[in-house]
């Protein structure tokens, strides 16, 4: 089974996301994985992301959003979490900020991309129960963050 944490490390979490908007935000995540070293070109996977906004948002309601695509800059999928306790205007299906944001970067070959559409449904799985939502936006640091999920991964 494809665990979020496979994919997730404790330095791709954002506890207090600043920015308020779609594509400020989309690129202070790819800024934090570049930081981190898990992607090395920003532009690259910001143009992939925001090519896929235009497909139709990410953002799924209910306060969150699960920014994806695929490129060629990384080897490995990667995901970052984000929670931001302003919100995000992310044009979301429901119209209300977002404040809960799984980013995921799936490299282009096609074992990748079964991953990534596995990754992208635990995460949609998780994030349909309220309680989960509600811990998330509750939880103030990176720590606090990993605990949350990992509890979830284990039920």
């Amino acid at each position: 089974m494809v665990k979020i944490l496979d994919f997730l490390s404790p330095k791709a979490i954002i506890p207090s996301l600043v920015a308020t908007e779609k594509n400020a935000a989309i690129r202070e995540m790819v800024d934090k994985l570049v930081a981190n070293g898990e992607i090395t070109d920003a532009e690259k996977v910001i143009d992939v992301l925001q090519e896929r906004e235009k497909l139709g948002s990410t953002g799924i309601g209910e306060g969150v959003a699960i920014p994806h695509g695929k490129s060629d800059v990384v080897e490995r999928v990667v995901a970052l979490f984000a929670r931001s306790e302003q919100g995000v205007s992310f044009d979301a299906l429901d119209g209300e900020p977002v404040h809960l944001l799984f980013l995921l970067v799936a490299p282009t070959t096609q074992e990748a991309i079964s991953t990534h559409l596995k990754v992208l449904a635990r995460i949609s799985r998780f994030l349909k129960d309220v309680y989960f939502r509600k811990a998330l936006r509750n939880a103030e640091t990176a720590d606090e963050i990993m605990r949350i999920i990992e509890t979830e991964e284990l039920k």
